[in-house]
């Protein structure tokens, strides 16, 4: 499935809508050089609140480097919409207990698959606990990341939570490229491992 399209079609549907009520939107981010190029992409569309939680990060400084980094690029970046956000608990062990005999999987395995679920899901029950109408992630806009796998996982979570999932492939139409043009015009700081300690070792 072509998860760009897909997305194009919702979009189109709201500005087929007329503007008198914007849809609501929870986007899951893990950091913010990603979430730059989603914003600046969906701010015209969305009324959106980001919600930042990432219990696999390590280490702790780090996950308050990254955390920051989100709050204070929401802050200064010019957006049509105004952004609201949110800070998830920082839940190392919940993580470490989730993925307990795939320490050694390979980058993009199942201990990925795991790791995108457990922040997703809590997306998906902060989504149906404020009653947005969306919810989505980041992830997407990673060339590292699996699209295809974040999506199932999202729609599976939107048949259980009862909130849609926003369908992405953020990486599409130069997503990726110019999420690195914002980060260097915003002076954001872009990490070189995905947040994990198994991802710092490789």
């Amino acid at each position: 499935m072509n998860y760009q399209i897909e997305l194009d079609k919702i979009i189109k549907e709201i500005e087929a809508g007329g503007t008198s009520k914007i849809p609501t939107l929870l986007i899951h981010s893990c950091c913010a050089p990603c979430s730059s190029y989603v914003l600046e992409y969906l701010s015209d569309y969305f009324a959106i609140t980001v919600y930042y939680y990432n219990p696999n990060i390590h280490p702790e400084e780090e996950y308050v480097r990254r955390f920051k980094e989100q709050e204070d690029l929401i802050r200064t970046m010019s957006l049509k919409n105004h952004v609201l956000f949110v800070g998830g608990e920082f839940e190392p062990q919940k993580y470490y207990e989730l993925i307990k005999g795939h320490e050694n999987d390979t980058e993009g395995g199942d201990r990925c698959a795991i790791c995108y679920r457990m922040r997703l899901e809590e997306a998906a029950k902060l989504a149906r606990e404020g009653g947005y109408e969306y919810f989505t992630t980041t992830l997407t806009i990673s060339p590292h990341k699996n699209a295809s796998k974040l999506n199932e996982i999202g729609e599976e979570l939107a048949s259980i939570y009862g909130v849609s999932f926003l369908p992405s492939d953020f990486k599409k139409r130069n997503g990726y490229k110019r999420s690195i043009e914002l980060s260097d015009e915003y002076g954001l700081y872009r990490q070189d491992y995905c947040g994990c300690v198994f991802s710092k070792r490789s």
